[in-house]
């Protein structure tokens, strides 16, 4: 009989965190100073690795776009790059929807002054709330029960440090008498638990109707308001509202407002894409989860141009590939899905949108979107063509009536877009989660599984001591790998501590490969290579070593 696999224990974000603030992947914004929430800096390892995801992705999308495969017209794809400003002229975000609908439902704590999203406030209740994540272990609703002293003894105790501002903690007697009001006069009916937090949270029913708690304090949170999601600042001496702008929320709308220029200056011809990435910004009101949701945040994004009747072909194109390319990054097995939205879930513009999705340890077992592919009709030419006054349509000569000539009248329309667009940041953090990797039975127990071709460090060579000839060996073969991969990322070199403790610093660096100069080498000019994911060590040429590296390092596509 075989005995099945035991079942990975799910990968801690905790550790994750603290091994990136240990060997700088991430920092704390402003950490000195205390912080500011959602916001992060990048240390010298994370900054290197969120450059090689960035260039793969500009390499794979601009500079050779999808690996050289032709799309569903049969022609290869053609894609050129912009960058964009930070801040546009405000009547972009008019036009775009940004302006008027860009903003959240959000309901605001009189008792401790906390923001709460309103179409979140269940989930962060039932997630991060710490009162009544211990008032549960008091008050089981499932049973229909109610223990009046159990729960009177937690509100007069832990309940007034956790909960101050909760009706059950300042009026128990009364709270509890309209909850037993209520499940006994609908026994059929027992309440379910969105009802009983709403009655513990209720001081004053007949005045008021049930109410709703605030997850850190308990206090009845107050009407919903629409919050607005964009950064403000001023353009100009004078700050007044005829000089307000805005720090973009999204890289695409730059695309769109050049969208002309680029076409009467140069070549392309429909269809084609237009990529940047850069940075964005949006007001979060509740930041959390590391570097997944954060107020400022990059993007890598594309804007598809074809013709309505190809656009559902080149959305399916485009979505099939975007997966296979996070999948050749490392990204490949059950944490990675891609998911159609359903009707419901499309955006008014939109006639299809698929997400690719990744199970980060916070949301296990559930996912995370890691990148959006929509097709977005023809929606924002159109809108900014209204807005601007400028014509915004494409003539495309190879369409239209065949004439005497062999060739085409044209076809003026305004075309069509796909819009794969991706976030850097929380691709970067898809790595560090799928590549942080621990095995006890090891001497170094944490290390990191990146793929070569994002790996922050490339290859590390080492003396196995610092004397008899070794270092000027190790010298020259680590001149050699920097000259050959140095613009692709580090290439180190150590001569100090055991080599034991360099190799498993190597190792929760996420280098792939370890090369050490040793006695043999002197002798018939081998080096022993480590293999970072196993351990394992074997000889080979010194000669051999820059294109070993070099084959690991090739495009995967």
């Amino acid at each position: 009989m075989t005995t099945p696999a035991p079942t990975p224990a799910p990968k801690s974000m905790d550790d994750i965190m603290a091994l990136c603030k240990r060997r700088g992947f991430v920092y704390q914004a402003s950490e000195i100073y205390g912080g500011i929430n959602g916001f992060w800096d990048y240390g010298p390892l994370g900054t290197l690795l969120k450059k090689n995801l960035r260039d793969a992705w500009w390499n794979d999308v601009v500079m050779f776009p999808c690996w050289g495969r032709k799309g569903p017209t049969d022609e290869r794809v053609s894609i050129v790059p912009v960058d964009t400003c930070i801040i546009q002229n405000p009547r972009v975000w008019v036009a775009s929807g940004h302006a008027a609908g860009f903003a959240d439902p959000m309901r605001k704590c009189p008792g401790c002054g906390h923001f709460v999203r309103a179409d979140h406030l269940w989930d962060i209740l039932a997630t991060q709330s710490e009162w009544l994540s211990s008032l549960l272990q008091e008050f089981t609703p499932i049973t229909g029960e109610i223990d009046t002293p159990r729960l009177i003894k937690w509100a007069r105790g832990r309940g007034k440090r956790v909960a101050p501002h909760l009706a059950l903690v300042k009026q128990p007697e009364v709270v509890l008498s309209f909850l037993a009001t209520r499940v006994n006069g609908q026994p059929d009916a027992p309440p379910d638990l969105q009802e009983i937090v709403r009655y513990i949270a209720t001081a004053q029913l007949h005045a008021t109707g049930l109410q709703d708690p605030c997850p850190r304090c308990g206090a009845p949170l107050g009407k919903p308001s629409a919050f607005k999601l964009m950064f403000e600042s001023w353009a100009g001496v004078v700050q007044d509202d005829d000089h307000r702008v805005y720090l973009r929320p999204e890289t695409a709308q730059g695309i769109f407002v050049q969208f002309k220029n680029v076409v009467d200056t140069t070549r392309v011809r429909a269809p084609f894409g237009i990529a940047q990435t850069g940075k964005s910004f949006r007001n979060e009101v509740t930041p959390r989860n590391f570097t997944f949701r954060s107020r400022e945040f990059e993007q890598m994004e594309i804007e598809f141009f074809c013709h309505e009747s190809e656009a559902m072909a080149w959305y399916a194109f485009w979505r099939d590939w975007r997966m296979e390319w996070w999948k050749s990054l490392g990204l490949a097995g059950d944490n990675l899905i891609l998911r159609e939205h359903e009707k419901d879930e499309l955006a008014h513009y939109s006639k299809a949108t698929s997400d690719i999705e990744y199970c980060f340890p916070f949301t296990s077992p559930g996912f995370g979107e890691l990148e959006g592919v929509a097709y977005r009709g023809n929606f924002d030419l159109t809108q900014h063509q209204q807005h601007s006054g400028v014509k915004l349509d494409y003539f495309d000569t190879d369409r239209g009536e065949l004439l005497p000539n062999g060739s085409r009248k044209g076809e003026r329309y305004i075309p069509h877009v796909i819009e794969p667009s991706a976030g850097l940041d929380r691709g970067v953090l898809a790595l560090l989660c799928e590549a942080y990797t621990k095995d006890d039975s090891r001497p170094s127990p944490e290390f990191m599984k990146f793929h070569p071709r994002v790996a922050p460090i490339k290859a590390a060579v080492f003396p196995l001591v610092n004397k008899d000839g070794m270092p000027e060996v190790a010298d020259r073969l680590h001149a050699d790998l920097s000259r050959a991969f140095g613009r692709q990322g580090l290439i180190e070199t150590d001569a100090k501590q055991s080599i034991g403790k360099r190799y498993a610093r190597m190792d929760e660096a996420g280098c792939p490969f370890c090369f050490t100069i040793d006695g043999e080498t002197l002798k018939d000019q081998t080096v022993t290579l480590r293999d970072r994911d196993t351990g394992a060590q074997q000889r080979v040429g010194i000669d051999k070593v820059v294109g070993l590296v070099g084959d690991a390092l090739s495009t995967s596509g």
